[in-house]
Formats: structure tokens, sequence, C-alpha cells
């Protein structure tokens, strides 16, 4: 295990949160529409803040935890994409206005780094005591990758969301959104705003995001660390990503799939390290440089394909995928002649 003093991760997350209150301070100070331009300026200083850290952390604590980092990074990072997806389908579903949007990212940013903190020290503490916990992270990362895989060709219904059902149901909600605020009083009577609801939404995506990334990740490194890390720097670039490859991300048709296939192989990754660790120390393990590389080449591969299938079909449109059927396709009921997807 590598020895991270107490002086680092002080540095390390006063750094992270440092970016993140930047990110707060613009949208807040100046709402307006993020432009190609200046989301291109932002995704290219996010990664190369993220490249930089990688390769002093490399430099620093050797060519593993290096590797280790980039691996976790990249896994995170394709993960963030399905992120995008939903983030887009929330902003459609709530008519959020163009130049709120910038601050209903940082928001779903800060809350996704949170709920991801609670997770890694829940996940780490669980790993340091109990070594079955790879073979509990490795099945719940299989089981989302065949459901991942079985809705690729659908969104998740966020209106059916319990969250945000619950709170339209007990709380007062204006009809618009009053300046971007969270809370206003509209007639003499408090009352939260559609942009409060969104950040419901986003809020509880985020922690199911969580569920499966935190694993995904672990799956390549059990330094507490290096999962903070790479979590904390994919999640950084987030808000700039989505306003720079919102438009592409309708011709990713391939991407859930590409992603149940990530999630799957770390899935195994983990088992096999359960079974090494616990069972017979001849039950062989995946290395992380091979991770890294199934990783890119199932990122490289599904994306030259989507280009390419929707570049023939462009009405064709990608979907986030989802977990469980959506509110629409049980209500349609299945396909005469059984309930599978249509080939692709």
């Amino acid at each position: 295990m590598l020895e991270i003093s107490p002086l680092t991760w002080g540095v390390t997350i006063g750094f992270i949160v440092l970016l993140l209150a930047v990110d707060l301070v613009l949208a807040a100070a100046r709402p307006h529409h993020v432009g190609f331009k200046e989301a291109t300026a932002w995704s290219v200083f996010y990664i190369a803040v993220a490249i930089g850290f990688g390769v002093w952390f490399g430099l620093q604590y050797g060519s593993t935890a290096g590797t280790e980092y980039f691996a976790g990074y990249i896994i995170e990072k394709s993960l963030s994409v399905d992120n995008l997806f939903v983030f887009v389908i929330i902003m459609s579903t709530f008519a959020v206005p163009d130049k709120h949007q910038h601050k209903v990212l940082v928001f779903g940013i800060v809350l996704a780094l949170i709920m991801r903190a609670i997770f890694i020290a829940l996940g780490a503490s669980l790993i340091s005591l109990f070594s079955f916990t790879f073979l509990l992270f490795g099945l719940l990362l299989i089981y989302t990758a065949v459901q991942l895989f079985r809705h690729r060709n659908e969104d998740p219904d966020i209106e059916s969301n319990l969250m945000v059902r619950g709170a339209r149901r007990f709380l007062p909600v204006s009809d618009d959104y009053i300046g971007g605020r969270l809370v206003a009083k509209v007639d003499g009577r408090r009352v939260v705003t559609p942009l409060f609801i969104v950040l419901i939404a986003i809020g509880s995506v985020d922690l199911l995001f969580a569920l499966d990334s935190i694993p995904a990740v672990f799956g390549v490194t059990e330094e507490a660390y290096v999962v903070f890390t790479a979590n904390a720097f994919a999640l950084l670039g987030l808000r700039a990503l989505f306003f720079l490859v919102k438009g592409l991300l309708d011709r990713l048709v391939y991407l859930s799939a590409g992603l149940a296939i990530i999630l799957a192989f770390i899935g195994v990754k983990l088992i096999l390290h359960w079974g090494h660790v616990d069972i017979d120390e001849s039950i062989p393990e995946i290395p992380t440089p091979l991770s890294l590389g199934v990783v890119l080449g199932v990122l490289a591969v599904v994306t030259v394909a989507s280009l390419i299938r929707t570049r023939g079909l462009p009405d064709e449109k990608a979907h986030a995928g989802s977990l469980t059927a959506t509110k629409a396709r049980l209500e349609a009921g299945p396909r005469p002649g059984g309930d599978q997807e249509p080939p692709r």
C-alpha cells in the first residue's frame, strides 16, 4: 500500500476544491451560453491538469501507481460520458434555460464528488476488512453490465424518479426558473423553482452512477487516494465536456453496449482477484496494463463503429441505457415474438 501523507491528501483536496470553487463562481457570476471555443479551452485545461497530476504521481510513487491512476482515470472518464447522456435528458425534460445549464452541471459535479467520496471511504474500509468485497463488487458490475446491455436502446425515465416525484408531491414548485434561483417567493409564498427539482434529479442519478463507478475503479487499484483522484479529475472536466460533445452524443449509438462490456470485464477482473487471494494463488489475475488496453480498445471500437453507423443512418439516435425497463417500454409490453432488442 502507498504511504500518502495527510499533507498530500490535504493539498490534493484543497486543489480540487479550488478548481470547483472557480467553476462555481464563474457559473454564478456570469450565467451565459457556453460556446464551442470556451468549452474546448476548459476541456483541454482539465485534461492537461489530470495528465499533469498523473505524471507527478507516477514520478513520485512509481510507474505502477501511475499506471493505476491513468487506468482509473480513463475508466471513470468513459463512464462519465454516460453521465452526460443522462444530464442531456434531464436538461431536456425540465427545459433548463441555456444560461443556467452551467450552474446545474457544477452543482451536479459537486454532488457527484461528495457521493463518490463517501462510497470510496466505505469501499476502502470494506476491502481492508473483507477480501470477499472484491467478489461482491465483481458480481455487482457484471449484473449492471447485463442490465445495461439489455436496455441499451432505452433512456432512464426521469419523470418517474422516486426522489423527483416525492419532491413534486411535497414541495410547492414555481412555474418558471425565476433567475436561476433555487428558492424564491411568489405572491408572498416561498416556493422552490424547477432548478431545485433538476438538482434533485441529478443528485439521485449521481448516486446510481457512484454505485457502479467506484467498484469499477477498485478493479484496477486498491488505493483510496488513486480512486479518489481518478474520480475527481474525471468529474472536474465533465462540465466543459458536456458543452463540447452534447451535439456528438446522439451519434454514439454503441456507447452503452461498450460501457456494458467494460463493466463486465472489470467485474471478471475483480472476481479473479478474489479467487487468487482467497481460493488459490494459481488462479490468474488480469494485470492493470492489460485492463487499460482493453478499456481504450473498447472505447475506440465503439466510437468508430458508432460514427460509421450514424453516417449511414443519420436519423438514428443514441440512448443513455437504463438498468431497468423504462415506463414507456413497460406500457408497450413485449414485442411480438419475444422481448428482444432489435439488432443494431
